[in-house]
C-alpha cells in the first residue's frame, strides 16, 4: 500500500505582467519515510522550479489512491464511504477514506471516482467532492531510484551480509569438524606411544 506526503513548497513565482510574487504550492508524494519525501520533492522540483526554493512542510496524508486523467491537472479530493462487517464481532462498520481524481470540475470527479472504483467488491457512496490545492501528484516510478541518494559506504546490500555470514558459518563447522578429527587421533597416538614404549623396557 502506498503512503502519500503531502509537501508544501514556497519560491518565488512569475506570474502574468512578468513580476515575482512569492507562492506557497502544495504537492504529493509517494515515498517510504519523511527523509525520501523530502529528498523526492527537491530531486522532482529542481528542474521545474526557477530559482530557489524551499520545503516549509512535510506531512502525511490520509489519501489511499490518485487517479489522473491526462486531459486535466486539476485534482479532486474525493470522500469515499463504504460498509464492511467486523471480522471478530460480525457487527458493521462505516470505513471512510480519501482519494484524488483529476477532473474539470465535481460533476466529471464524481463519474471518473466511480469509473475508476468500478472493481471495488463493496457498495460505496461519495458524499463530498472538493478542489484540492494540491498542484501535482508524484508517484513512485521505478525509474525514480536513480534519484535517490547512494547508501553510506559502510553499509551492504543485505544478500552480500546473508552471504558472508553463510562463508564464515561454513568455516566454523569445518574447523569443529577438524578439531574433533583430530581429538579422536589423540587417543590412538597415546596408544601407539604406550606400545613403543613397552618395546624399549
Amino acid at each position: 500500500m502506498r503512503v502519500w506526503f503531502l509537501c508544501r513548497v514556497k519560491y518565488a513565482k512569475e506570474n502574468e505582467q512578468g513580476l515575482l510574487k512569492n507562492v506557497s504550492e502544495q504537492y504529493l508524494v509517494d515515498a517510504v519515510s519523511f527523509t525520501e519525501a523530502e529528498a523526492r520533492i527537491y530531486d522532482m522540483l529542481g528542474s521545474t522550479i526557477r530559482g530557489d526554493f524551499q520545503v516549509t512542510n512535510i506531512s502525511k496524508s490520509n489519501f489511499v489512491d490518485v487517479f489522473p486523467y491526462d486531459d486535466i491537472d486539476i485534482w479532486h479530493k474525493c470522500k469515499i464511504t463504504y460498509v464492511v462487517a467486523d471480522a471478530d464481532s460480525g457487527k458493521e462498520k462505516k470505513v471512510t477514506q480519501y482519494m484524488l481524481v483529476t477532473a474539470h470540475d465535481v460533476k466529471e470527479a464524481y463519474d471518473r471516482i466511480h469509473e475508476s472504483l468500478n472493481n471495488m467488491l463493496v457498495t460505496f457512496r461519495v458524499p463530498d467532492i472538493t478542489e484540492s490545492p494540491i498542484v501535482e501528484v508524484f508517484p513512485y516510478e521505478r525509474d525514480d531510484e536513480e534519484l535517490l541518494p547512494p547508501p553510506p559506504s559502510n553499509l551492504k546490500p543485505l544478500s552480500e551480509v546473508k552471504a558472508e555470514q553463510e562463508r564464515r558459518e561454513g568455516i566454523r563447522q569445518e574447523n569443529m569438524e577438524k578439531s574433533s578429527s583430530i581429538q579422536e587421533e589423540i587417543p590412538k597416538l597415546v596408544e601407539y606411544e604406550d606400545e613403543n614404549d613397552s618395546e624399549d623396557i
